[in-house]
């Protein structure tokens, strides 16, 4: 094996290939195995496979470790990797974890571990081999940062206090760069305490963007462990159809008490979205679509679909109506498509451009019916009026995707997941919606 000392948070995201040169995985964390002596030893890795699974990789089976990639012998177990009693994961438990010196020196924070290979590279084991650790700063500035060092584990020892929750930072520090939905299932892989503590030190944009991509059990067990102001901060963060489909999962009162301390803009959105029924096109839209008049021109349009804060369904189309444009609107008048917008030139006006062959929902029509229109004319999205032809809302394909999916459609692998959309399609086709279910189970470290 070729490798002296990795620096385990530098592993993270690292892609491991099989012999042959094809892409495995992603690895996602290092797993140890305490010693009573001896530093703790490296017992394999937890890698991502395609499908969003995470399975164990041996120690034994990996080959090469450096250079920003992994090379193993191939032969991996890809059953769902599932922890054991007592063993760690270094950046999910142990990166933030508070150590003692030995010498009496004082405490310090762990912001990294070495690994390090030892004896012969066909049979020598890897173990911790350092830890960059990090004392408390000593001035009141807030810019200022307390010494580092790099110590073996024989000179410093773990350091714990009963009901003291250990420090979350450098684990999200490590993950910065990963996306909500990886972030989420990151979360989701940790254990449960561990998971609750590190989603409430998440800045509240951040756990709102992560809430989104959680199955519902989950964001509900987190919002419950949050303040009531925490809380509502982080609702108002969420586009107002997840937040209205998280606070319907909450009991009545403290759904209303979080409501009450929203900015009262979003909870009016979330309480007109709550009055329908999960299961129709009311249910499922949300109320912040781009809305602008008919003489606005295509420069308008592209330029509020730049904005960086809107999800990519939204951005396919662009809404037009007459005043006022906030939902309720005025009488819908039609979408303008972002790929039409392309073919003309900056200055059209966006009212020449209308997709006159779309026609909208009502807030009633049923997630089935929506589901059809969505597939059969292969739209991202579809306007929803009331009763009057106003505008209230639009219905987005990952909307309806989030719809027809099972519940725990997060914790299938992959070759399940595409069976499972696979019907989805063959049934809109036919006319039957397929109903939720199946659940994923075992574990493994083979």
């Amino acid at each position: 094996m070729s490798a002296t000392r990795v620096f385990v948070a530098r592993l993270a995201g690292c892609t491991v290939f099989d012999p042959a040169g094809d892409r495995v995985g992603k690895v996602r964390d290092v797993l140890v195995v305490y010693r009573k002596s001896d530093p703790p030893r490296v017992v394999g890795l937890i890698v991502e496979i395609p499908g969003k699974r995470r399975v164990f990789v041996s120690i034994g089976r990996v080959t090469s470790m450096g250079s920003g990639q992994i090379i193993t012998t191939g032969l991996i177990n890809v059953r769902r990797f599932e922890q054991r009693g007592g063993e760690v994961r270094v950046i999910a438990e142990m990166l933030g974890r508070k150590v003692a010196f030995d010498d009496g020196s004082g405490d310090a924070t762990v912001e990294d571990v070495a690994i390090e290979q030892s004896g012969p590279s066909s049979q020598g084991d890897w173990a911790i081999s350092q830890l960059f650790v990090r004392r408390p700063r000593t001035s009141a500035s807030p810019f200022a940062k307390g010494a580092t060092a790099f110590v073996t584990w024989g000179e410093v020892r773990e350091k714990s206090t009963v009901g003291q929750a250990q420090s979350a930072e450098q684990l999200i520090a490590t993950y910065s760069e990963l996306k909500p939905a990886d972030l989420a299932n990151t979360l989701l892989d940790l254990p449960r305490e561990r998971m609750f503590e590190v989603a409430g030190e998440l800045p509240d944009g951040r756990l709102a963007d992560v809430l989104e991509e959680m199955p519902e059990s989950e964001q509900v067990g987190i919002l419950t462990r949050l303040g009531d102001a925490r809380a509502a901060e982080v609702l108002d963060h969420m586009q107002p159809d997840d937040a209205a489909d998280l606070i319907a999962q909450l009991p009545s009162e403290r759904g209303e008490q979080l409501l009450d301390l929203m900015e009262p803009e979003e909870a009016d959105d979330v309480r007109f979205l709550l009055t329908y029924a999960p299961d129709t096109a009311g249910g499922l839209m949300t109320t912040e679509p781009i809305i602008v008049s008919a003489d606005a021109t295509v420069a308008e349009g592209l330029a509020l679909i730049r904005r960086h804060d809107l999800a990519p369904a939204l951005g396919a189309a662009i809404c037009v109506t007459l005043p006022p444009y906030e939902p309720p609107t005025g009488r819908f008048l039609g979408m303008v498509h972002f790929q039409r917008m392309l073919r003309y030139p900056p200055h059209e006006r966006l009212g020449t451009l209308l997709d006159l062959g779309l026609e909208p929902v009502t807030a009633e029509t049923s997630a089935a019916e929506v589901s059809r229109i969505l597939a059969s004319y292969d739209l991202v999205s579809v306007p929803v009026v009331d009763e009057n032809h106003r505008l209230v809302g639009v219905v987005t394909i990952d909307d309806v995707l989030d719809y027809l999916l099972p519940d725990d459609w997060r914790s299938h692998d992959g070759t399940e997941e595409v069976r499972r959309r696979a019907a989805v399609r063959s049934e809109l086709k036919t006319g039957s919606i397929p109903l939720p279910g199946g659940k994923d189970s075992g574990h493994g470290q083979g």
